[in-house]
């Protein structure tokens, strides 16, 4: 496995040119190329590192630099080392070369600094508008410093250019983006032959809120609660990542108390929405009564976080440099009587769940994700897990307490969503389990430690497992303490695509099954 310097040591012996090439321990490499070096770069640390770019962050740097930049983050397969590339392009020459052709994830990434900062990926096959929809002006890209008050926005009526399949018996049924239930908006397009799908189209966005500029605009030290409420079933999550880029840029240590409560505050977020989960993906296949129990188990975890926190959701529980409030020995005995129990009864559940034929029936064998597929996605979090792909940011990226706590991360290879079902039941147990051992095992001491101002210039990211999946937070830092550029990734950026794959083949009616055996945020994905 190679270490730090032994990366970086290879990269300076590259024929490649590379600039101001850094070591930052304990676990980054940074460094310049052309833009012009960009995939023969991304070729090499494929090929060398078995590194994927699982981050791309364009910024406006003009008035510092004269150019735009771009940082391409590369995560390593298997050991916790990851590799900053940063690339100037052009104030006057926006095109820098694209990834599309080389990771889908990477095409996604350039389709949003093309809406939002007017760069030019060239090479790109499919440049259609992301995150602004058509009735945005195509000469508007709100994420520039110098962007003006958005123009009025005129629909002509032009509608999105969706793929068309055609041929004998093919017709399309149009769902949303206004639905039935109490979610958020999203279009799916489905190309059936019967009730047969054979292709899947979404258009997400619809709640588009241009949430990383409000990061640049909101003092410091309401980031947080900004970040709590970039997806709100993620709020320890996000906040978490939002923490842990700003102590990565400022160099800060939080106190071992303290990384023993993020994980306590982050397992009984993952608890809640996962036993909420399980009980959905039984009422999508008739058998409402799991899901009757499962939400009184998740109503006790909620009430639980209530007497801890004082929110249902954990708000207000994380700050830069540790937690907000602490915990008594009493609440802590609380919470662990109380967590024994919902695992207890949620055992029970699952157990008759399982049990049940016509449950089985319904998941063995639909809404199937190859490992293949998966990985070309860069599919993540459960729905990865659940197809092969041994991936968990806890345990290969250990931050919080994990690396004292070290997960159980549990793997099956059958891609449906009986194994996504199984992932998620494997992992609220072992959530149960965490929470038991941190709250156990807490260290005394204080919980915060406060944080420096912030080096104007400086970088650095936060990476935390949610429920969902990995989480990533890029922050800069600008003058006066405020942020220049913040970007995010939720895993269901990662995770909408891989939906119209595990679909295919699928009857219409196993739709809502499949689509919950996911179950992807909207709000995280449109920002």
């Amino acid at each position: 496995m190679p270490d730090l310097n032994g990366v970086a040591r290879q990269l300076r012996a590259t024929a490649l040119k590379l600039t101001d090439l850094r070591v930052y321990p304990p676990r980054e490499v940074r460094l310049n190329i052309e833009r012009d070096e960009i995939p023969p770069f991304a070729e090499y640390v494929h090929d060398r590192f078995c590194a994927t770019p699982e981050l791309i962050v364009a910024e406006d740097t003009r008035a510092e630099r004269g150019t735009f930049t771009l940082r391409y983050l590369f995560e390593l397969e298997g050991v916790d080392l990851f590799i900053v590339a940063s690339v100037a392009v052009p104030e006057n020459d926006r095109r820098f070369p694209s990834l599309a052709t080389r990771w889908y994830l990477a095409s996604r990434f350039e389709r949003e600094m093309h809406d939002l900062f007017g760069l030019l990926p060239t090479g790109h096959p499919d440049l259609r508008r992301l995150p602004l929809h058509q009735f945005w002006p195509a000469a508007y890209h709100p994420l520039l410093k110098d962007a003006p008050s958005p123009p009025a926005f005129a629909d002509d009526g032009t509608p999105f250019p969706f793929h068309r399949v055609e041929g004998e018996g093919i017709h399309e049924i149009t769902v949303g983006p206004v639905h039935a239930g109490i979610i958020e908006p999203g279009h799916f397009r489905f190309s059936v032959e019967g009730e047969t799908i054979v292709n899947l189209e979404s258009r997400l966005y619809f709640v588009h809120k241009g949430i990383e500029r409000l990061f640049e605009t909101v003092p410091l030290i309401r980031g947080v609660e900004l970040a709590e409420r970039i997806s709100g079933d993620s709020s320890v999550a996000h906040a978490l990542a939002f923490c842990q880029a700003l102590e990565s840029l400022t160099g800060l240590q939080i106190p071992p108390r303290a990384a023993y409560l993020r994980v306590a505050l982050l397992e009984l977020e993952r608890l809640y929405n996962h036993i909420a989960d399980v009980g959905a993906i039984c009422t999508d296949t008739g058998f409402a009564v799991a899901n009757a129990h499962a939400m009184r188990i998740r109503e006790d975890i909620l009430r639980l976080n209530a007497r801890l926190a004082g929110h249902r959701l954990l708000r207000g529980t994380l700050i830069a440099g540790g937690v907000r409030c602490d915990f008594t020995a009493e609440q802590i005995a609380d919470a662990r009587e109380t967590v024994r129990r919902a695992v207890s009864d949620f055992d029970d559940v699952v157990g008759i769940a399982l049990n049940n034929g016509l449950v089985l029936d319904r998941l063995h064998g639909t809404g199937r994700l190859s490992n293949q597929t998966a990985r070309e996605l860069q599919v993540v979090g459960p729905a990865a897990r659940a197809s092969g792909i041994d991936r968990d940011a806890r345990r290969d990226h250990p931050f919080a307490a994990y690396a004292d706590l070290p997960p159980h991360v549990p793997v099956y290879s059958e891609g449906d969503v009986w194994a996504r079902l199984m992932v998620r039941v494997e992992e609220a147990r072992e959530a149960a389990h965490l929470i038991m051992r941190a709250l156990g095992e807490i260290p005394e001491g204080k919980v915060s430690a406060p944080l420096p101002a912030l080096p104007a210039g400086a970088s650095g990211f936060g990476l935390v497992e949610g429920w969902r999946g990995p989480i990533w937070h890029w922050l800069v830092a600008g003058e006066q303490n405020r942020l220049a550029r913040a970007k995010i990734k939720d895993p269901s950026f990662a995770n909408w695509p891989a939906l119209h794959y595990a679909i295919l083949k699928n009857i219409v009616p196993d739709f809502p099954l499949v689509n919950k055996s996911f179950n992807l945020s909207y709000a995280g994905n449109d920002l």
